[in-house]
Formats: structure tokens, C-alpha cells, sequence
């Protein structure tokens, strides 16, 4: 859980993204996003595909830069940073990958693949330790010894992610971006991979923006949830709030397609549809905090409204 005297250790600020600026197939990506994220906590990030969850972890990392807006990391604003500060900050900022297979390089053995973060912390200069780190590394996600000198194509989805994790763990990193980790594994293993990182979070005080589309999954790892649509905020709050007390239809749609567990229930279970044409009506909507902690977008009489179907 979210320590309440945590400090802020990501601050973003009025984010706007457009792809292909000024031309045909222009797209608007992030469109005035703000929230924070506090030491220690897991911010869950969630939303359909398209709709920016990924692009503001790369813009938190710098891999993409914005058009306006802030993004600070410990008071530091990361849009700014030089090649110098950027090296420095990336050693605190690690991001694992939705893809495992395609984040590893197949040309590598395991050893070197974790060894490419080592050498930048400067265990390259002595062999012994670099190896023992590899290790180190390797037991910390639940490998052994022998996997050092393997090759990813030698292992399962499963194990290819714990790879995946190691490595960005090498350089102890305060914050990680988890960018959707367990989507492309098989169910079985799913569990295991959020257990690992649920564990690896309480042992080294890591933060987390824990990005991906499944509701459910988000809830079960998370402090506080936001969702995503066409590159907008539109409600965030903490897990129990958004999953128990949802506000904005886009969200209760999102909820309602989360499969049930139990076979009456899922029976049961209808999914809402979502008209997302009123987002089109040219009106200013802007977060509003609801209960403390909980905010929503919209405009006034929306959010009126939204109060009144929750009582």
C-alpha cells in the first residue's frame, strides 16, 4: 500500500503528444494529462490500445518528446535533461517491456545481456564481480546459475520476462515503468510474474507505473488506478475507488468487459457500450476530485450527474 508521508516522485504536468504533427494522418496522443506518482506506490495505468498508455511511459523516459507539459523525477524536469543528466536519471528509471522475446537480443547469452546494464555501473572493470551481479541477478527472479550462459531462445514467455526484469534491475533503479509485462504471457504464468514484481517492490523500495488494458490485474497490484481514453484522463482515484465505485461511463465500460470468475456471474454479466461521441461536443472538461483522492473528467453537469448515480 501507498505510504501516506511518501513525497512525490513523479510529477506530470498538462502532458500534449501529437504524432505526425500538421499532416493527414496527425494524431493527438496525450491531450493535457497531469497526475503524480508517490515513492514506493504502484500507479496503475489503464485504457483500450490507442490510447496513450504506452506513450507516456516512453515520454517519462524521454523516448519521446512532448510538445508542452512537464514531467518531473524528483524535482528534476526530464524534458530538459542533456546527455549527461538523461545517463544519470535512466540509471533510476528502468522500463521492462510487453514483449520479452523482442526485448532481448537473441545474439546474446543471459550473461551478457545483463551484463550490458552492469558495464554501464562500472562492474565491467572487474570480471568476478560482474559474473557474481549476473548471479545475484538471476536468483532475485527466481533463476539459477545455469541460465547464465543460455541464449532466449532457450526459454519460456515466462522466464524470458524474469530476464527481462533482471536486466532492468541492474542498475538499481528507483522507478520502472512495467509496460503491459504479463499480456503477451500465458495465463498460468501471469500470476507468477505479478508475484514476483509484488515481492521485488517490497524488498528494494521500488516504484511502479504498472501500464496495461486488464482491469482486474491492475486492481489486485496497484495503489491508485487512472484511465485512459484517446489520450485523455478521465477518471483516477484509488483501486478500491475506481474498481468498487466507478464514475465515468468509459470506466463502468471498461469494468463491465472484466470476465467473472464465477460461472453464475458470468452468466449474468452484461457488458456496457460506450458512445463516446458527447467527448466531441466541443465543451471544456476538466478533472474534478469528487471524494478525496477520487477525480473525474467532465464538465460540471456531468460530474453532477455522475455524483448523483453513485447515491
Amino acid at each position: 500500500m501507498q505510504n501516506p508521508d511518501a513525497r512525490k516522485q513523479i510529477e506530470i504536468k498538462n502532458l500534449n503528444l501529437t504524432f505526425n504533427k500538421g499532416k493527414k494522418n496527425e494524431n493527438k496522443a496525450l491531450d493535457n494529462v497531469s497526475f503524480d506518482i508517490y515513492e514506493g506506490e504502484t500507479f496503475g495505468l489503464v485504457g483500450e490500445s490507442g490510447s496513450g498508455k504506452t506513450t507516456i511511459g516512453r515520454s517519462i523516459l524521454k523516448l519521446y518528446v512532448t510538445d508542452s507539459g512537464e514531467i518531473d523525477f524528483e524535482g528534476q524536469d526530464v524534458q530538459t535533461m542533456k546527455k549527461k543528466e538523461l545517463a544519470a536519471f535512466r540509471h533510476k528509471a528502468q522500463m521492462i517491456f510487453q514483449d520479452p522475446q523482442a526485448s532481448l537480443n537473441g545474439r546474446l547469452t543471459v550473461e551478457n545481456i545483463l551484463g550490458e546494464g552492469l558495464d554501464q555501473a562500472g562492474y565491467s572493470k572487474d570480471k568476478k564481480k560482474r559474473r557474481q551481479k549476473v548471479l545475484d541477478l538471476l536468483h532475485m527472479v527466481g533463476l539459477n546459475e545455469d541460465h547464465a550462459s543460455r541464449y532466449p531462445h532457450e526459454f519460456s514467455g515466462g522466464q524470458k520476462q524474469r530476464i527481462g526484469i533482471a536486466r532492468a534491475l541492474a542498475v538499481k533503479p528507483k522507478f520502472i515503468i512495467a509496460d503491459e509485462p504479463i499480456s503477451a504471457l500465458d495465463v498460468s504464468v501471469q500470476a507468477q510474474v505479478v508475484n514476483l514484481l509484488a515481492k521485488l517492490q517490497k524488498d528494494h523500495g521500488l516504484t511502479y507505473l504498472f501500464i496495461a488494458h486488464d482491469l482486474a490485474m491492475v486492481k489486485y497490484l496497484s495503489d491508485r488506478i487512472g484511465v485512459l481514453h484517446w489520450g485523455k484522463l478521465v477518471e483516477l482515484g484509488t483501486a478500491d475507488q475506481v474498481y468498487n465505485h466507478p464514475l465515468h461511463p468509459y470506466t463502468k465500460s471498461l469494468l463491465s468487459a472484466v470476465p467473472e470468475p464465477d460461472p453464475v456471474k458470468e452468466k449474468a454479466r452484461r457488458v456496457q457500450s460506450y458512445d463516446p461521441s458527447f467527448e466531441k461536443d466541443g465543451q471544456e472538461r476538466h478533472m474534478v476530485e469528487v471524494e478525496k483522492g477520487h477525480f473525474v473528467l467532465g464538465t460540471e453537469a456531468e460530474v453532477d450527474r455522475y455524483k448523483d448515480e453513485q447515491r
